[in-house]
């Protein structure tokens, strides 16, 4: 029969690099708690007018990317392609922002289809943090904040910030209307992308990678030179915030997002180590979406990361997951120690919490059974033959040095371990 394979863009994650994975899980979750943010799980499946709603439907998301279909019933839904909709739709429908401000977090798979490259595939995983209903700089500084404590606490080197307002949407509105004065007088220099984007969002020809352009953005008029009032007084506090905590940031007035929402302040950490796909966290301010979406008029702001590409970056600046190879491996040599085995080894887990145990499985000989506990990577080999469930003790062998064998008590092995690996 012909070998079923993944889908192309979706791939399996091993046990080796889930242990990246779990550490930038782990390391996540300590941080987002400690400024008081709250996971929340929201569905994979939505309703599709959920995204070309807050997307926005001349984004190459919503154009080309979405994987969309319809339901038993004539609904159409799709995978979501990323997570912020999903959030806000979830605290408008069930009421969380009644009462003041929220802040929340997820963690999960993202799906678009585009052609699969290093750093971007179709099935991705994200962190989402969003805070609903915070009008103030102050969060937006927070949320910086969080990130860069997050590279710390990972020991990750080398990203730097970059920031940007947008403004509100009325000052944007004529922001739009001067870039496409500026960019039409420039039509036959735009590319196909930058022709299209001219009459739907003007604002992502700002972010076209098209090296033909680059003058031409250049010279194009920046949303920081157009902000309103408010807009100016917003940034020059974010800006402000930042530098009394010391986080080093740079202006770049030509940086905008992908996605029609945002409003305000943007930003994005950037790398050098990760060839093209350089962007390793992004947001901003999304002050219309909730509003546009069904809920009250709410201010907001938020960021994402995605995982496969910051895992990419501990690989490359060689940050070294915890250890997740067992302590200890279990030979059982003998039918009456090989019936007691699966019993001991729940015996020395209630003695040694935490402790990674593996019970050998399967037959072979004594010789054969201690090749594989040597394969398994554990330090020590736990021997037990007939003759040791008998006398109720347990042999211990170093794997990892020349050190000769010892007999221990079966209600002692808890202390030893205790003492070797746990302490």
């Amino acid at each position: 029969m012909k070998t079923i394979k993944a889908i192309r863009g979706m791939n399996d994650i091993s046990p080796a690099e889930v242990s990246y994975w779990q550490l930038f899980e782990d390391t996540a979750r300590s941080v987002l708690a400690a400024y008081g943010y709250q996971e929340m799980r929201p569905p994979i499946v939505e309703r599709t007018e959920l995204f070309q709603r807050s997307v926005g439907e001349s984004t190459d998301i919503v154009e080309k990317e979405m994987y969309t279909f319809e339901d038993r019933s004539g609904d159409s839904l799709t995978l979501r392609p990323e997570c912020t909709a999903s959030c806000v739709r979830a605290a408008v429908e069930h009421g969380w922002l009644r009462g003041g401000g929220v802040r929340i977090w997820h963690i999960g798979p993202m799906f678009r289809y585009e052609r699969p490259q290093k750093g971007r595939y179709r099935q991705f995983h994200q962190l989402d943090v969003e805070a609903l209903g915070f009008p103030g700089p102050d969060v937006d500084a927070e949320l910086i904040l969080i990130s860069a404590r997050l590279w710390k606490r990972l020991g990750l080197k080398n990203i730097r910030l970059e920031i940007n307002s947008l403004g509100a949407r009325d000052a944007q509105a004529a922001y739009r209307q001067t870039l496409v004065d500026y960019f039409g007088a420039h039509r036959e220099a735009l590319d196909e992308d930058s022709l299209r984007r001219l009459g739907s969002n003007p604002l992502r020809i700002l972010d076209s990678k098209n090296p033909e352009l680059q003058a031409l953005i250049t010279d194009a008029p920046a949303p920081v030179d157009h902000l309103d009032a408010q807009s100016a007084d917003h940034f020059e506090g974010l800006k402000r915030a930042l530098r009394e905590a010391g986080v080093a940031f740079e202006v770049n007035k030509r940086l905008v997002r992908g996605l029609d929402y945002y409003t305000g302040t943007v930003f994005e950490w950037l790398t050098d180590e990760l060839g093209a796909q350089n962007a390793v966290c992004g947001g901003g301010r999304y002050d219309g979406l909730i509003e546009e979406i069904g809920g009250p008029a709410t201010p907001a702001t938020g960021f994402a990361l995605g995982i496969e590409r910051l895992v990419e970056l501990l690989k490359v600046q060689q940050v070294v997951p915890m250890e997740a190879s067992p302590h200890a491996y279990l030979v059982a040599v003998g039918d009456r120690a090989g019936q007691l085995a699966l019993a001991l080894a729940e015996r020395i887990r209630d003695q040694s919490p935490g402790l990674r145990l593996l019970v050998d499985a399967g037959k072979g000989s004594f010789k054969a059974k201690l090749k594989r506990a040597d394969r398994s990577s554990a330090r020590f080999a736990l021997i037990i033959g007939d003759s040791e469930a008998e006398a109720g003790t347990v042999g211990v062998k170093d794997l990892r040095s020349n050190h000769p064998q010892t007999t221990i008590a079966q209600t002692e092995i808890g202390g030893f371990f205790h003492q070797q690996v746990l302490n």
